[in-house]
């Protein structure tokens, strides 16, 4: 996942960071570009790597939610290692533009591409997802609301796993009750967690 943020990170790393690879799956070896222009913070190999093992067994055919979907990595390695769909959401419209023509030239299936903002769109009609990532901009307060319309408006499925990243220094970052930390680890400036949604509750 990408998301937005001046000021965690500089403003980029330089022209390779408009260029990412797949790491595993159908796609792994394929190279995805993002604007050059756009404020995005993608989410380094070494850590989409770590996450994806921890996913491996949930992601078989799994619905998942990219919020923040920015350079689209995440969802894109999702669909690669077998995913049977995923949501991108992202506001700004080159970002969404850039993974529709990634999805085009792999002829990638099972993908809803939505331009808006990522409250907004947990505030319209839910339906649950297995795998949500979730990775807004470190200075921005929308990971905890974020995170609150997850669990309250019913986007979670029974047993469903929520990948955080955040700012290393502040930790793990305090979530709705009813997520549970599993797995939390730190790779330099970034902080990357992964939080269980319980099997035997109900989605609400």
């Amino acid at each position: 996942m990408a998301a937005r943020d001046k000021t965690a990170h500089g403003r980029g790393r330089g022209a390779a960071a408009r260029v990412l690879r797949i790491i595993g799956g159908q796609w792994r070896g394929r190279k995805l570009r993002f604007p050059a222009d756009a404020d995005i913070r993608p989410t380094p190999d070494r850590v989409r790597e770590t996450l994806f093992n921890w996913l491996t067994a949930q992601l078989p055919g799994a619905r998942c939610l990219d919020l923040f979907a920015g350079s689209g990595a995440l969802g894109l390695e999702a669909l690669s290692r077998g995913a049977a769909g995923v949501t991108f959401v992202d506001r700004d419209a080159a970002a969404i533009r850039e993974i529709r023509a990634r999805l085009t030239e792999w002829q990638g299936s099972g993908a809803q591409l939505v331009e808006a903002d990522a409250l907004g769109f947990l505030k319209g009609s839910a339906s649950p997802y297995q795998v949500v990532f979730l990775d807004p901009p470190y200075a921005s307060d929308l990971l905890p609301a974020c995170a609150r319309e997850l669990v309250a408006r019913g986007w979670l499925a029974p047993g469903a796993r929520i990948y955080v990243e955040c700012a290393a220094r502040a930790g793990p970052p305090a979530l709705p009750e009813g997520l549970e930390l599993l797995r939390s680890k730190r790779a330099g400036e970034v902080g990357y967690h992964l939080y269980g949604y319980p099997a035997a509750a109900a989605a609400p």
